[in-house]
């Protein structure tokens, strides 16, 4: 029997047996191939989402160092520009994720990198408030597109259960971003004077520099898909063609169309990781953009608070990789999410009762180390559950929609006058936080119904569950409606 049709005999029983055997034909180790996939593709999309996460925040930094006094900006015209990032970031995330799917990896995503790198260097320039509501609203848009583009990128090149580790550790970056954020305020503020600048304008030049220098690098970093990948020999291409063709749709020639947009939108489960994101976002991103100023109305100077930064950011960093490493042991997503969080609220517990120096500041590391670890699940979810592939590239994008509006309240609740305790602020974080328990015990409890419909379905009409011949199953498959595709709950 000719290789191809080995090839194709094994896809279509999927058993582990088959699998094996299929290695030992093809003299390739899986374990090493998944490996040198990560080596390759992790490291570059992980630093451009630093960028992107460090050019996000890196505001609250410069606000510490005297950017709104110099701009002669009230508080609330600050937090202004904050809601027209995220607004300009929720309307541009749909049409970004069509672009991908219309044009390429390699030339779609280091393009948005270049771009965004621009405008934060522009940042450090602008002389008035105009100038800075209008960079902030174009840096969202130019931002907008890379998360929901490498999380439908990594869902062409990993199995289901191996996609939610890679999108947390690509996630962890925003984490890393928050500490090295701290530090390179600390350094660059020093700049002081230098070419007659204040040290916030070098905050925003200097790093908007870096990302611009590391886009360039990205055109070359950033792969297309496997079957054309030149880091692969042809034999590795095809096993993967093989690996992914028994776990998921990633193989199957779907080119795009206007119906699988709109079978998302109509979707309730997609419309619930929306929801579960949105509980987050707004905890996520009022914590990063405004810890500095939190901090620093503990009492500490601005230097100090800078500093101070740095380790809720850290233990959250490894939080993040540990319960994504155990959420894909486990195969769960839900409980991790829903204990993740209450951690978080503890945090925010601690922020509202007590404003003592010492248990407001650990309160941010609770804070902080249950955020980032619950939104690195749920942002994963859907790339590891929504078939087929424009309705994932859709479902992926209105989750960071979705979830961002929740971003643009929440950029209006740290305000002035409500300092130093910020009652407001973080009141609706916490409710936030309740609320996505709420939201993910319900979504989780629709993935388990829809399951066990799916299992009577394959009983009675003597099916295979886990994908076992989807990618011989041509047109007959229906994604992720067809009972053959098992929710990951």
């Amino acid at each position: 029997m000719p290789e191809a049709a080995e090839k194709k005999e094994a896809g279509a029983a999927s058993t582990p047996g088959d699998a094996a055997s299929s290695i030992e034909n093809v003299g390739i180790n899986e374990k090493a191939l998944l490996r040198k996939l990560d080596y390759r593709l992790l490291p570059p999309l992980t630093i451009l989402y630093l960028l992107s996460f460090l050019d996000r925040s890196n505001v609250g930094n410069a606000k510490l160092e005297g950017m709104a006094a110099d701009l002669d900006m009230t508080g609330d015209q600050y937090l202004t520009g904050l809601t027209l990032y995220f607004i300009g970031y929720v309307l541009f995330e749909i049409p970004c994720n069509i672009g991908l799917k219309r044009t390429t990896p390699r030339i779609w995503l280091p393009t948005l990198v270049l771009v965004w790198g621009v405008v934060a260097t522009l940042l450090g320039v602008v002389q008035n408030y105009a100038g800075y509501i209008t960079s902030r609203t174009a840096l969202g848009i130019a931002e907008s597109g890379l998360f929901p583009g490498v999380v439908f990128y990594l869902s062409m090149w990993y199995k289901r259960n191996e996609q939610h580790y890679r999108v947390a550790l690509f996630f962890s970056a925003a984490s890393l971003a928050g500490a090295f954020g701290g530090i390179l305020a600390w350094g660059i503020a020093h700049m002081k004077g230098v070419g007659g600048y204040s040290g916030w304008r070098w905050i925003f030049i200097l790093e908007g520099l870096l990302t611009v220098i590391m886009s360039t690098a990205a055109y070359f970093w950033v792969y297309n898909y496997p079957a054309t990948a030149e880091f692969l020999s042809e034999e590795e291409r095809d096993f993967i063609q093989f690996r992914l063709k028994n776990d998921n749709d990633s193989t199957r020639d779907e080119s795009f169309t206007w119906s699988a947009v709109l079978d998302a939108f109509r979707d309730p489960k997609v419309w619930l990781y929306g929801l579960a994101f949105h509980t987050m976002s707004l905890p996520l991103y009022t914590l990063s953009l405004f810890m500095p100023t939190i901090i620093s109305e503990l009492g500490y100077s601005a230097a100090q608070a800078q500093l101070l930064t740095v380790p809720p950011y850290a233990v959250a960093f490894i939080l993040t990789v540990a319960v994504a490493i155990l959420s894909e042991r486990t195969h769960r997503r839900a409980p991790f999410i829903m204990g993740s969080t209450a951690l978080g609220c503890l945090g925010y517990i601690l922020l509202l009762s007590d404003h003592r120096a010492g248990v407001s500041y650990l309160g941010t590391f609770f804070a902080a180390s249950g955020i980032y670890p619950a939104v690195a699940i749920v942002l994963a979810w859907p790339a590891n559950n929504v078939s087929g592939q424009t309705k994932r590239c859709i479902a992926n994008a209105m989750q960071i929609s979705i979830g961002n509006l929740g971003a643009v309240l929440g950029t209006q609740l740290y305000r002035t006058e409500t300092s130093p305790r910020y009652f407001l602020g973080h009141g609706f974080a916490l409710g936030y936080l309740i609320a996505n328990i709420i939201v993910v015990a319900i979504l989780w409890r629709v993935l388990n119904r829809e399951n066990a419909e799916k299992a009577r379905v394959r009983e009675r009409e003597g099916i295979e569950a886990l994908m076992g011949d989807v990618g011989d199953a041509e047109g007959d498959f229906q994604g992720d409606k067809d009972p053959r595709w098992i929710f990951q709950t």
